[in-house]
């Protein structure tokens, strides 16, 4: 399967990017003593940079530690806006927090995976120690090989948990943690079987997996898989609405722009079930729909991108990609970390506390897919509210 990343509310998972996770960050919870951006701490001075060569590519900050950064700043040879975002992100973070202690050498990887390992040989000559992207699958597959043949540690925006391993850390919303935060709210609200109505394309298949996983990690039985194609989401529908009675909700793995003909699917089966969706569902065109009143979805909180974006909207008078949040919150962990001696470390990036940002805490597990801390949310009166406030720190274990 080739899943790369998603936009909030896309379908196509192999050239777009998933919901941002910025950071404008503090340790977690710890007592490891790096804090960022308004933390009463000073943090000691990074030691000086060896001697390497020029840099690459447009440079950001004035601090001792390289750091690459790898974007898709074109696409088929036209400029892309998503990278322009992320890359505009970047420049926020090195101008409020971490110019001090790195700097961010940016290379355009032309969205191909040659272009992103070129820009990563490019970046390790010139003295990087971190790297931070690409955005693409294929692309981090490809840059990947080359950081870990050097020893170097990666950060990509990825959506796609088959491209992480032990060095290569992602730090994008994956869809299972999506999946796991909803199943485990629904248990605890005394759900205790289920149904799925799932499309069939990668996202589907992705979450589909990972719910069957997740409910029977706590013994919540999946009576109905129901799968469907582009425009037969009404027998999908009608098949689970013949289990109703014996199912307590409804988990739909859909995208915002095909949910109002799911949701008529629904209406004309007579489903009364209550309905799960994932972060996805946090999109206008769902949050209006009458068949998903009452709905329950987990995401991040919004308050953090909202305060982020106001900034972004100010500096650079246009909307963020929601995909920016990741580049702003990458540079900011890579210039907290240069201040520490341990910096890049694995032991380093793998905080069994984790980090607080801007779309509120994570950690990085060991095998390079990570654990993030969501709300749920439920849909009323077309608008979403938090029933279920996101973890402000995570257990030590």
């Amino acid at each position: 399967m080739r899943l790369a990343s998603a936009s909030p509310g896309g379908r196509d998972l192999t050239r777009r990017s998933l919901i941002g996770g910025g950071l404008a960050l503090t340790l977690a919870g710890c007592n490891s003593g790096i804090e960022m951006p308004g933390a009463e701490f000073a943090a000691p001075a990074a030691p000086p940079a060896r001697g390497f060569g020029p840099t690459v590519g447009e440079t950001l900050g004035s601090g001792p530690v390289r750091v690459g950064m790898i974007l898709p700043l074109s696409q088929n040879a036209a400029p892309s806006p998503v990278g322009a975002s992320m890359r505009n992100a970047a420049q926020m973070a090195i101008e409020e927090f971490a110019g001090s202690s790195i700097t961010l050498m940016i290379q355009d990887d032309r969205s191909t995976p040659d272009g992103a390992a070129q820009s990563t040989q490019a970046e390790l000559g010139a003295g990087a120690e971190l790297l931070l992207g690409p955005v693409y699958a294929p692309d981090v597959r490809q840059a990947a090989s080359v950081a870990k043949a050097a020893g170097k540690p990666m950060i990509a925006f990825s959506t796609d948990a088959t491209v992480a391993q032990p060095g290569v850390y992602l730090l994008s919303f994956l869809i299972q943690t999506y999946v796991d935060r909803i199943v485990q709210f629904a248990v605890s609200r005394g759900k205790k079987s289920f149904a799925v109505m799932a499309p069939q394309n990668d996202y589907g298949n992705v979450a589909l997996a990972e719910f069957q996983e997740s409910a029977g990690r706590l013994n919540a039985p999946v009576a109905v898989v129901a799968r469907y194609g582009p425009g037969e989401a009404q027998g999908a529908a009608q098949q689970v609405g013949a289990v109703s009675g014996q199912v307590d909700a409804l988990f739909i793995p859909e995208q915002a722009d095909a949910m109002p003909s799911v949701a008529a699917a629904l209406a004309s089966s007579g489903n009364k079930t209550q309905l799960l969706g994932t972060g996805v569902w946090n999109d206008a065109r769902v949050l209006r729909l009458p068949q998903l009143q009452g709905a329950w979805f987990s995401a991040p909180d919004s308050a953090g991108f909202n305060a982020f974006s106001q900034r972004y909207r100010a500096k650079f008078n246009g909307e963020p990609a929601r995909l920016a949040t990741l580049s702003y919150g990458a540079v900011n962990l890579a210039g907290a970390l240069a201040r520490n001696p341990d910096r890049f470390s694995q032991r380093a990036l793998t905080s069994v506390s984790g980090f607080n940002g801007v779309d509120g805490v994570f950690r990085f597990r060991a095998d390079g897919t990570n654990e993030r801390g969501l709300a749920v949310l439920e849909i009323d009166n077309n608008a979403a509210t938090v029933i279920s406030p996101a973890p402000r720190s995570f257990a030590a274990g």
